[in-house]
């Protein structure tokens, strides 16, 4: 397809595929339908609205030493380390895994200048309006002016305005700061993924994360999975409150990072119409129980790439499996219930789970018998009260669904 015809609502462009949004999910699907697609053309849509455009941020993830991204990668770390609520200290090589850290300009930056046939249109999406030949774009453009795209298929990677009203949704918040001491205080050879010592919520957890990347700067963040977010007088405070527990001396900060992410235990279905799909943490890309997405991100768009270069539809392309979706489902539960002490519970974790394995697990590569090993390492009898909670949950929504 390709060119423009003129409706009522102005221009309209056309694409054999359409993708919603370019952050980690719009564009690494771009990157790949840029290859897997040569005899058709996709659009990439995003906003010009400065308001809608989400911040700088970090994205995380670990994998081999060696990896498709590995030009945007700033930072690597081939140790990591937890801490307990009483200031134990777990420390582990996570080898042949490598910790990465990708900055989403770099990220950005690598996968636009790699892109030859797909094309970047700008402008606000009000509506996608699902048809048995092709949806509909609409579009809102910088100066006003309406617009449609009409679509062969569509990605929409926009988060939904509201969590979805089944399951249990937790909100993983944080806001880090980056900064710089005025002596030596970091151990950069090694990431912090969870401190527990900092004061926890009633239900839910707390943590501190560090990235060090030398030995006088890093990104030092406090993190909270609760079901609301803070102000901003409650994140200064909690960084107050955790960088003086570090023992950081006299620090510069020169930079701030912030975010949410959903965490829920709902089902995102991909696709949600003839011809639109749901992708990234609105198609069900991010691990509930941690709120890691970059990796699912993957793994969601190999699989709708390689389904399109077949000629196939992706009627299915989960980023988890069903079984560690239900575990993440019971753990969000007991957070949630105040049935599960969330500091005890991931203390519990690091203290008896290898982190080279505890990390196979979170990247859903585990044996059903490895899981339960770790399974009943963890405070069992909390677990099993939030396992027969979300059980009852289950059996409560499927008697709704046959009253409706």
């Amino acid at each position: 397809m390709g060119g423009g015809w003129c409706g009522e609502r102005g221009v309209v462009e056309r694409a054999d595929v359409v993708i919603v949004g370019a952050g980690a999910a719009g564009l690494s699907l771009a990157h790949r339908l840029d290859r897997a697609l040569s005899g058709r053309s996709v659009a990439v849509v995003e906003t010009p609205e400065t308001a809608l455009r989400p911040p700088e941020r970090t994205w995380c993830f670990w994998e081999a030493a060696a990896g498709e991204w590995d030009a945007a990668v700033s930072h690597r770390w081939h140790a990591l380390a937890a801490v307990g609520p009483d200031g134990t200290v777990w420390r582990s090589r996570i080898h042949p895994l490598v910790y990465k850290m990708v900055r989403s300009r770099d990220f950005e930056a690598l996968v636009r200048g790699g892109l030859r046939r797909t094309r970047t249109l700008w402008g606000t999406v009000t509506e996608v309006v699902d048809g048995p030949d092709r949806a509909v774009v609409r579009l809102r453009g910088a100066d006003g002016a309406e617009s449609e795209l009409a679509a062969g298929l569509v990605f929409d990677s926009r988060p939904p305005a509201l969590p979805p009203a089944d399951g249990v949704t937790l909100l993983q918040h944080f806001r880090g700061w980056f900064v710089r001491t005025d002596r030596p205080r970091f151990d950069s050879s090694a990431a912090v993924l969870m401190d527990l010592r900092v004061p926890q919520p009633e239900r839910g957890v707390a943590f501190g994360y560090v990235l060090p990347f030398d030995a006088r700067t890093a990104l030092v963040e406090y993190t909270e999975f609760t079901r609301e977010v803070l102000d901003d007088a409650g994140y200064d405070a909690a960084l107050r409150d955790y960088t003086g527990r570090l023992r950081l001396g006299v620090f510069t900060r020169t930079g701030t990072e912030q975010g949410v992410i959903p965490m829920t235990s709902a089902q995102l279905p991909g696709r949600v119409g003839r011809r639109v799909f749901r992708i990234g943490t609105a198609g069900g890309a991010t691990r509930p129980a941690t709120g890691y997405t970059f990796s699912g991100v993957q793994r969601q768009t190999r699989q709708i790439a390689a389904a399109l270069a077949a000629g196939r539809l992706p009627v299915r392309f989960p980023a988890h499996r069903r079984r560690h979706l239900f575990l993440d489902a019971v753990l969000l539960r007991g957070l949630d219930e105040g049935l599960v002490d969330g500091a005890e519970f991931f203390a519990a974790l690091f203290r008896s789970t290898p982190l080279p394995r505890l990390l196979r697990f979170l990247d859903g590569e585990t044996t059903p018998l490895e899981e339960l090993a770790i399974g009943v390492r963890t405070p069992v009898a909390a677990m099993t009260a939030a396992l027969w909670s979300q059980v009852r949950a289950g059996r409560r929504g499927r008697r709704g669904d046959t009253q409706s």
